[in-house]
């Protein structure tokens, strides 16, 4: 039979089965699907491919699914590190924003992130922020799946003057990607804090009509808290039930300030949670008690959150930190084990964003969305358990090979469809500018 590519690998480890790890094994990939996986003898004999991929050292997995960021902050990496969440917003990032956001800025932050996504071995993101339409077509062009926010806020920005403009121009995005391969849409109110009543009740009644899943910041820090109770005369999660946004549509990002009845009340949801692990550690947002979540039932995915907070888009680190610090939290070094902070970070993710049916796991039918990653450097040997090798002791740089919807994006660790020096003198002219007038 006539294909378009097999790829032979040491290990391939698909995510579904939980913890299998196929070795000897060779993934057969046309039309931009899988077609099969089988035994490296028996692909040989069935299957003529136009191109072939011999990967004798390494893992084929499911690409990673970045399921929270702000790709075109990354222009913003270490503008202002080592401050509280709300002094970093109120005093540095919002008047940034200000200042520079427009469609070129998000063009040229998008694309760096993007770079910096695939060349990471995550072949999809979940993003939040201003100009989505611009996002969209920047990772469509680099081969890069993307759930683009359709971003609304109670203040004016570049993108839009107030919560019906946001949502008009948000509706207008969504019908550009209705039907595109890689791009979907999300509704993407900033979060409870930041957003009234009014566009939330207009925003659980389209994400129903549309059949598309809302994101945003939730439980982020005690000081939401705070203002929430004082605002509203309750804790956000009771007022986004009360206004019945808590449902299997929502992902709710951070969630690091939940008592025990909002835990049990975000499981009855059917809701996901996005754990960003690096980020709330570095502005000291608190701790996700993602081992009470994960007994719950609830799904729980991993984001980076954007690079202006943590400071990179590395899924392979924000694995093995979420592994490690959900054992501290739960004082219990069996909590999240290696095979389930994968899960997190490829499966659970795709079901949070809504494309569970498309990608997440190396299943036949679904998106060859895959990441090859090489075990056999000095750094990984032993190797006992790849699933463990590949969340404790691997690292991005370890990447070689990534494919979306059958296509290459990194070969031999190069990028197919970006120009890397391009991407790094755009940033570097955006950091004079962004400097000189700091």
């Amino acid at each position: 039979m006539n294909i378009d590519t097999l790829i032979f690998a040491r290990w391939i480890i698909p995510v579904v089965p939980d913890q299998q790890v196929l070795e000897g094994h060779a993934l057969a990939i046309h039309n931009g699907n899988i077609l099969e996986l089988l035994p490296a003898e028996q692909a040989r004999a069935k299957y003529q491919p136009t191109r072939v991929h011999e990967l004798p050292d390494h893992a084929l997995i499911p690409g990673l699914i970045n399921a929270h960021t702000h790709a075109s902050m990354s222009l913003m990496r270490g503008l202002a590190d080592d401050l509280p969440l709300m002094n970093w917003l109120n005093e540095h990032i919002w008047p940034a924003e200000g200042r520079w956001v427009n469609e070129e800025f998000i063009a040229d932050g998008t694309r760096l992130a993007v770079a910096e996504m695939l060349r990471g071995g995550t072949t999809c993101f979940n993003d939040m922020y201003f100009f989505p339409d611009v996002t969209g077509k920047v990772s469509a062009a680099a081969g890069m799946r993307a759930v683009v926010g359709l971003i609304v806020i109670d203040f004016p920005s570049a993108w839009a003057s107030d919560p019906d403009e946001y949502l008009r121009r948000g509706l207008e995005v969504h019908d550009q990607f209705r039907n595109h391969t890689l791009i979907s849409t999300a509704f993407a109110p900033h979060a409870p804090y930041t957003v009234s009543d009014q566009p939330f009740e207009r925003i659980r009644v389209l994400a129903d009509e549309l059949e598309i899943p809302i994101h945003m910041h939730v439980h982020e820090t005690r000081d939401e808290i705070s203002q929430g109770v004082s605002r509203y005369g309750n804790r956000p999660i009771e007022r986004l039930r009360q206004l019945g946004l808590l449902s299997p549509a929502l992902t709710a990002v951070h969630m690091t300030q939940l008592e025990t009845a909002e835990i049990e009340l975000f499981a009855e949801s059917g809701a996901s949670v996005v754990h960003c692990p690096e980020s709330n550690l570095k502005l000291a947002s608190g701790f996700c008690p993602v081992e009470k979540l994960h007994r719950a039932g609830i799904n729980i995915a991993i984001g980076t959150d954007g690079a202006a907070s943590n400071n990179d888009l590395d899924m392979f680190s924000e694995m093995r930190t979420a592994a490690l610090l959900a054992k501290g939290v739960a004082d219990d070094a069996g909590a999240i084990p290696a095979h389930a902070a994968l899960r997190m970070a490829t499966l659970n993710g795709a079901m949070a964003l809504g494309i569970g049916d498309r990608t997440g796991s190396l299943e036949p039918g679904k998106a060859a969305d895959i990441t090859a990653v090489n075990l056999g450097s000095l750094e990984t040997q032993p190797l006992y358990q790849p699933i463990s090798q590949l969340v404790y002791a691997t690292g991005r740089d370890k990447v070689t090979q990534v494919w979306v919807a059958g296509k290459q994006v990194v070969h031999d660790g190069r990028l197919t469809n970006l120009d890397q020096g391009e991407i790094i003198q755009r940033a570097e002219e955006w950091r004079e500018r962004i400097s000189e007038f700091k």
